[in-house]
């Protein structure tokens, strides 16, 4: 999005960021609701102000998805319910249920399974997805840095203009006082 609007970039035009965290064992607070395994958190300030903020939470608790679906005979309602599902649940019953039901998921079984039998390929992932993750941050860092440096040119140039001003002053009054 930087790099898009370049200088007419603002932080308003950021969209909203989702972290998702699943729980495989949730916390006490989430056992108070045992019926509610789907919590969107977002962030409040201490003073009251109410700001858009680009970063949301989900929280998704597995342990409570998978004990009301099995009291509801294993019944996948909706599509949140098939994606927990497939977090959750590796009975063979179910996984042939979900996709079944929802035949997208039968290529992501897929890929679980032949990533599960290829460990080394597993790290080669997480070593490109890091090195993508330092790319981004050094290319982060340098955007940063080039306007700052842009910042303290456009200062530079101003603090000129103004010496310039004031070396004609200073020539302007040495002619008066050589004129008298």
């Amino acid at each position: 999005m930087k790099d898009e609007k370049k200088k007419k970039f603002s932080y308003l035009d950021i969209r909203p960021v989702y972290t998702i965290v699943l729980f495989e064992q949730s916390p006490v607070e989430f056992q108070k609701y045992p019926s509610v395994y789907h919590h969107l958190i977002e962030q409040k300030s201490n003073t009251g102000i109410e700001i858009e903020m680009p970063q949301k939470f989900v929280f998704l608790a597995l342990d409570i998805f998978k004990k009301k679906q099995q009291n509801e005979n294993n019944t996948i309602h909706n599509k949140l319910e098939a994606w927990m599902t497939f977090f959750c649940r590796d009975e063979p019953e179910m996984i042939i249920k979900l996709i079944e039901q929802y035949p997208d998921f039968k290529e992501m079984y897929e890929d679980v399974y032949e990533l599960c039998r290829n460990m080394e390929g597993i790290m080669q992932i997480f070593s490109k997805e890091l090195l993508e993750m330092d790319r981004n941050t050094v290319k982060l860092m340098i955007d940063e840095m080039q306007e700052e440096l842009e910042k303290q040119n456009q200062q530079l140039r101003e603090k000129d203009e103004e010496i310039a001003v004031m070396k004609r002053q200073v020539k302007e009054l040495e002619k008066m006082l050589s004129e008298k």
